[in-house]
């Protein structure tokens, strides 16, 4: 007998879940004649759709953003690098270093040695700060992406050549391609020794600039030169400022990290890319979040402006509730009608929003219509990356939003019940 109740609470719970849900159906897409109110829940689904629409989009530019960015980014930074934890240099002459050169899974060792220098063009100088790299350091074949102007050549003749940031450049006025006006590195001599003569108290070298290169504005104040250069230049033989290194595509970069840390102890820090940079990631997903609570409270918004049409629709079917009531209806069908009337309005408004964001977005990644400017080389359109995390994210949001808003439309939806009956 327990199990036959069971089963009849059971099918009753099943018939009014699909009675609520056909009758909530009839009145959302009702074909007979348009009422003000289905106008109403016309403007509530829009603002559902819009809302998701905008989400998707603003989500995948970011995507986009971040993408370039960490690209550019990546071009010049190393996937791991090693640093002394104090002072400013350390011998990398040593058995451990030795052995890591000749890892297999290395796709390039570099030893870089950089400081602050004065940098002289002409009349002009400016604070640079120099980065000199060993051979292996162009290898990477993506530093020519980063090239406005000239090459990413750093010996040309025999000679050493500066690959010079954007704002070094454009501070300095600099021409690449005048021959005869070469850059003047000036470094402070090391020791105590006093120069009658300020300018003995400076290392200065002359380099022809061989390119321009541009990521962002860390690394757009930098100076790349032949290691040799600045080993002369800073008074500096053996001693290196960092150790980079970049590893073979499919090589898993977290387990080397951690070889490599318990390897060198707590003498030096190893950083990948974005313990490298920290700021910059954080920013990124910072900003990247800032939007998505931004538009999510737009959509509350839109999706509690259901509350104010379902209360409308119950006004508007007080003859129909009658009608239910008078065969029988409980207070749980006319609730049910209405939480699922105003679950449709918001799913259907977030899958349409859905779909047309992403079809806007796979008109962006191969029309880019939508333009940054023309000043920016790096990118002329917005960027787009679309992550199936994003879709599933905002459907989610929706439907949580969705889920308390129908609710307290279902609960309004019967608050009045009892003055309803008194019209029957």
């Amino acid at each position: 007998m327990y199990v036959l109740r069971t089963f009849i609470a059971h099918q009753k719970r099943i018939t009014l879940l699909n009675t609520s849900i056909y009758i909530a159906k009839r009145y959302l897409f009702s074909r007979k004649k348009i009422h003000a109110i289905n106008i109403i829940s016309g403007i509530s689904m829009m603002g559902v759709l819009i809302g998701s629409a905008a989400l998707i989009i603003l989500l995948s530019v970011f995507n986009g953003l971040e993408k370039v960015v960490l690209g550019l980014y990546s071009n010049f930074s190393p996937e791991i690098k090693i640093e002394a934890r104090m002072g400013k240099t350390f011998d990398p002459n040593t058995p451990y270093f030795n052995t890591l050169h000749k890892d297999a899974r290395l796709f390039s060792f570099t030893e870089v040695l950089q400081d602050k220098v004065l940098v002289r063009y002409g009349e002009k100088s400016f604070i640079a700060t120099i980065k000199g790299v060993g051979d292996e350091f162009l290898r990477n074949k993506r530093l020519d992406s980063t090239i406005q102007d000239g090459s990413f050549t750093l010996h040309s003749g025999g000679r050493p050549m500066a690959v010079i940031g954007a704002i070094v450049a454009n501070d300095l006025s600099v021409n690449i391609h005048d021959a005869l006006s070469p850059l003047q590195i000036n470094s402070p001599r090391r020791g105590t020794t006093v120069y009658a003569n300020p300018r003995d108290e400076f290392i200065s070298r002359d380099i022809a600039p061989s390119g321009i290169f541009s990521i962002q504005q860390d690394f757009d104040d930098f100076v790349v030169v032949p290691i040799e250069f600045t080993r002369e230049l800073l008074d500096e033989p053996v001693n290196v400022s960092a150790i980079d290194l970049n590893y073979k595509s499919g090589t898993n970069l977290a387990t080397v990290q951690t070889e490599i840390e318990d390897k060198v102890g707590d003498l030096f820090t190893v950083k990948n890319r974005s313990q490298q940079d920290a700021e910059l990631y954080k920013v990124l997903r910072g900003e990247r979040w800032a939007v998505f609570m931004l538009l999510t409270f737009v959509l509350v918004i839109a999706i509690f402006n259901i509350i104010g049409t379902l209360t409308m629709l119950v006004i508007d079917k007080r003859h129909d509730i009658a009608v239910l009531i008078s065969l029988g209806a409980g207070k749980k069908l006319i609730q049910g009608i209405f939480f699922f009337e105003g679950m449709m309005i918001a799913l259907f408004g977030c899958i349409t929003g859905l779909v047309l964001g992403f079809v806007f977005c796979i008109l962006q990644q191969h029309y880019g219509f939508i333009k940054l400017g023309d000043k920016l080389t790096v990118v002329n359109a917005y960027p787009i990356d679309i992550k199936p995390t994003d879709f599933i994210l905002v459907f989610l949001t929706v439907i949580v939003i969705s889920v308390i808003a129908a609710g307290i439309s279902a609960q309004l939806s019967v608050k009045r019940l009892d003055d309803i009956k008194h019209d029957l």
